[in-house]
């Protein structure tokens, strides 16, 4: 099929305008050149309207750029969209509709002309003079909080709601300080790296390197999908640097904790000791056993599948140390919630983030507190304490790699790779002895 703006693009003789026609319904608006007010980082291109035969309205075509982005002057540019208008104008007059196959008027067209020679379009453009070009310079202005509600529903269907969440809170805080710091800034356009770079500085001496880390990725995520989606011309926060950051992680329980705890629990909260044995036993990570209903637990055939980090569907054995403290589960609704705060299955109408905090809060108040435990030790310490505890037991009857094998099979790591690392930075692995190596 006829392709207008790429034939348009390819196009390197100089035709003459043709008298412009007057309707009472014009079928399409005069092109247009956008210069970025001269800003050379932005994308120059051509752009203009065509009257949609099924609605009747006119509506904005796909800009025309060509090959006009490749020069690095003003001059340049504007002489080669100049030469794109005056084409595209000529076309749209003759009869090319962007709406309609054109093949026929296409090779009708180039019968009645002869190809130009073999010449760059610069050099020809150069030897024009455009005393009719009407430029355009501004385009209709995008304010940077529309844009940026743009750049979110373009990432909606392609992220889960927790990711949708942090884009939305971080968004959401990005754009009360530009408004405070940069009251002036009005356009998309006019968020830049500076002001993006003085926001995540902002952030740094707020929190953390990590945190500020995580608010360029999400920052730069919007903005890619702005790029993708034409409406600023460069993601520019992708040449930001990513700060170095050292990760905060849960310590493990000693065994005399982890036993001292449980028994604590076993009086006191009999709803969170079997949270976290979903967490000791199971391996699953604290979100992922809020997100559990009670129909993901196959109870017969020893079975549970939940939604993990790494992949959208997993499942699981139920190990018989699990098995015999769970509760009669088969009168409960199968589409109702594990866990509860009033106990084990239930309605629980509120966000995945929302129960992770509530039982963080739980643990806190129930065991932490008691305990006088560091801000160290959470409800993912559990995890970390039986992967030790599990592998220190594996490595005794086999090699470390056999041993690392069995172990990833339970705990459900994507690789070899990634189960070594997590093993490295919780400490798992202890060399023997080796005191007879070192003495005098």
């Amino acid at each position: 099929m006829f392709n207008l703006n790429s034939y348009l693009a390819k196009e390197h003789g100089n035709e003459h305008v043709l008298e412009h026609s007057l309707s009472k319904k014009k079928k399409f608006s005069a092109p247009k050149i956008y210069s970025a007010n001269g800003d050379l980082s932005k994308r120059w291109h051509v752009y203009y309207s065509y009257r949609n035969p099924e609605t009747g309205m006119l509506e904005r075509m796909k800009n025309v750029y060509g090959i006009a982005n490749r020069y690095e002057t003003k001059e340049d540019r504007l002489a080669v969209l100049s030469v794109y208008r005056i084409k595209l104008l000529s076309l749209l007059k003759e009869g090319f509709n962007p709406f309609e196959d054109n093949n026929e008027l296409y090779h009708q067209r180039e019968e009645k002309k002869q190809l130009p020679q073999s010449e760059t379009i610069l050099k020809e453009t150069k030897e024009v003079s455009f005393p009719e070009v009407e430029i355009e310079p501004q385009e209709p202005v995008i304010s940077y909080q529309d844009a940026f509600k743009k750049g979110l529903k373009f990432k909606e269907k392609l992220i889960s709601d927790t990711t949708r969440r942090s884009y939305e809170n971080r968004l959401k805080n990005f754009i009360l300080w530009v408004e405070k710091k940069y009251p002036e800034l009005k356009s998309v356009s006019d968020i830049d790296k500076k002001v993006v770079m003085d926001f995540l500085n902002h952030i740094l001496n707020q929190s953390s390197p990590r945190n500020r880390n995580n608010y360029r990725t999400d920052l730069s995520s919007i903005m890619q999908a702005l790029e993708d989606n034409d409406i600023i011309a460069s993601n520019f926060i992708k040449k930001i640097p990513v700060l170095k950051s050292i990760p905060q992680r849960n310590k493990t329980y000693s065994s005399e904790e982890q036993k001292e705890i449980f028994e604590h629990l076993e009086k006191t909260d009999k709803t969170l000791l079997l949270f976290i044995k979903f967490i000791s036993y199971n391996f699953l990570r604290p979100i992922e056993v809020c997100r559990l209903q009670v129909g993901d637990l196959d109870i017969k055939n020893k079975r549970i599948q939940f939604k993990a980090k790494n992949s959208p569907l997993k499942t699981k054995i139920i190990p018989d140390l699990l098995l015999q403290d769970l509760p009669d589960l088969s009168k409960l609704n199968k589409n109702q919630s594990l866990f509860t705060p009033d106990g084990i299955g239930g309605v629980w109408d509120s966000e995945l983030s929302n129960k992770r905090d509530y039982f963080s809060k739980r643990f806190k108040r129930v065991v932490k507190d008691p305990f006088k435990l560091g801000v160290d030790y959470g409800l993912y310490s559990f995890r970390h304490t039986y992967i030790t505890k599990l592998y220190r037991e594996l490595v005794k009857g086999s090699s470390p790699f056999e041993a690392k094998s069995k172990l990833m099979q339970i705990t459900g790591h994507s690789s070899m790779k990634a189960l070594e690392k997590y093993l490295r930075d919780i400490d798992a692995e202890f060399p023997e002895d080796y005191s007879e190596l070192i003495k005098s």
